[in-house]
C-alpha cells in the first residue's frame, strides 16, 4: 500500500509498505478516505517535533471506511478516527480523561500515522460519520480541539470571549464558543486571518493588539480567553485580557515555561484551564454541528489534494500557511 512518510526533516516521500494483513482484537481495519495536513505535520517536515522519531508516517486528521464487518462495525461504515490510542489503565483514564492518558500514543506522532491506504485502530477510537461527506469527516478531528476547549471553558451565553490566534485551531474555538451564545472576538498579529475570518465566518471583531482587543470592553477584559497561539510571550501577555472572575484557557501547547504575576491572577480570582486533545462528545459536537448546517465545512477546507500532488507542494505550504485553514488530502478513488 502507499503511505506519506516524512523520511527526516525536510524530506517527505510517498513509499511502498506491506499491506495490513493482522489486526489484533478489538481493532478494526479501515480503507483510509480523506487525510487533513495539521500543523503538527508541518512541524515534523520542518524537524521543529520535539519528540519524534523518523522516519514517520503522518497523518491523525482521518476519515476512512471499515473494511470488514465486526466489533460493532459494517463494511462501508463511515468513521471518524480518534487518534488518541490511550492505555485505559492510568489514572487519567480510570477518571475517563483518555485525551491526557499519561501513556498516550497519538498517530501520526508517537506511532506511524493515517496518511496510507489502510490503517487498523481500535474500535473504540472509531466515531460514525454517517451523514457527512469524506471530506468533512477529516475535518471533525481538529475541530474537537476547539470544542474540547470551549466544553473545558464552561463558556455560557452572553459571555464576552477573545479568542488569540486566529489559525485552524483557534477557527475552531471561536466558532463553538459562539454556537454557546458568546460574543467572539479575535486577536491575531496578522490582518489577513482576520480578515479571511470575517469574510468566512462572520467575525467582524478582530483586533491586532491586545489594547485595541481590550478596549471593546472599556478594560473590563473578557470572561473567557483561548489562546491558540503556541508563543510563550502572547500566552503571558495574554493574562491581562481576562476579566475579573474571567477563565484563561490554554489550547496551545509550548515547551516553554509560562510566568504570571500572581496578585494580578489572585486578584482576578482567575481560572487556568489546560485543554489537551478531544473526548468522545466533542467529536459528536462537531459532526451533529456539521449535520445541523451549524457550521460550513466547505468554508473551512483550503484545498483538497492528492497524496502526489501533497508530495510536490507540501514544503511550499509548510513555508506559507498563513491563510491556509485546512489542507485535505484525498485518498479513496
Amino acid at each position: 500500500m502507499q503511505v506519506g512518510v516524512v523520511v527526516e526533516p525536510g524530506k517527505f516521500a510517498i513509499e511502498q509498505r506491506p499491506a495490513v494483513t493482522e489486526v489484533p482484537e478489538g481493532w478494526v481495519l479501515i480503507d483510509i478516505c480523506a487525510v487533513g495536513v495539521c500543523g503538527t505535520d508541518y512541524h515534523i517536515l520542518e524537524g521543529k517535533h520535539p519528540f519524534l522519531a523518523y522516519p514517520r508516517v503522518i497523518g491523525h486528521e482521518l476519515s476512512g471506511r471499515v473494511t470488514h464487518d465486526g466489533n460493532g462495525w459494517n463494511a462501508g461504515d463511515l468513521v471518524v478516527v480518534n487518534p488518541y490510542l490511550s492505555c485505559g489503565s492510568c489514572r487519567a483514564c480510570e477518571r475517563g480523561k483518555p485525551n491526557c492518558c499519561y501513556n498516550i500514543e497519538v498517530l501520526g506522532v508517537h506511532r506511524d500515522g493515517g496518511l496510507a491506504t489502510q490503517i487498523a485502530v481500535p474500535s473504540g477510537n472509531l466515531y460514525s460519520a454517517e451523514g457527512l461527506s469524506s471530506i468533512q469527516a477529516a475535518m471533525v478531528e481538529f475541530l474537537a480541539i476547539g470544542a474540547h476547549a470551549v466544553r473545558r471553558s464552561e463558556v455560557e451565553a452572553g459571555d464576552n470571549v477573545l479568542v488569540t490566534g486566529v489559525g485552524p485551531i483557534g477557527i475552531g474555538a471561536a466558532l463553538f464558543a459562539r454556537l454557546k451564545g458568546a460574543n467572539v472576538s479575535l486577536l491575531d498579529l496578522s490582518d489577513a486571518r482576520l480578515n479571511a475570518a470575517a469574510e468566512k465566518f462572520d467575525f467582524k471583531q478582530g483586533f491586532t493588539s491586545i489594547d485595541a482587543a481590550l478596549e471593546r470592553t472599556d478594560g473590563a477584559g473578557y470572561d473567557v480567553v483561548f489562546d491558540a497561539t503556541g508563543h510563550s510571550g502572547a500566552i503571558e501577555a495574554g493574562f491581562k485580557t481576562v476579566a475579573h472572575g474571567g477563565s484563561y484557557v490554554l489550547v496551545s501547547v509550548v515547551k516553554d515555561d509560562i510566568t504570571f504575576h500572581d496578585p494580578e491572577f489572585h486578584k482576578r480570582e482567575m481560572r487556568l484551564i489546560g485543554s489537551r486533545n478531544a473526548l468522545k462528545q466533542d467529536f459528536d459536537w462537531v459532526v451533529d454541528s456539521f449535520k445541523k448546517n451549524l457550521i460550513d465545512a466547505d468554508k473551512l477546507c483550503s484545498s483538497i489534494l492528492s497524496l502526489e500532488e501533497l508530495s510536490s507542494q507540501f514544503s511550499d505550504l509548510a513555508a506559507d500557511r498563513a491563510e491556509l485553514i485546512k489542507v485535505i488530502v484525498r485518498l479513496e478513488d
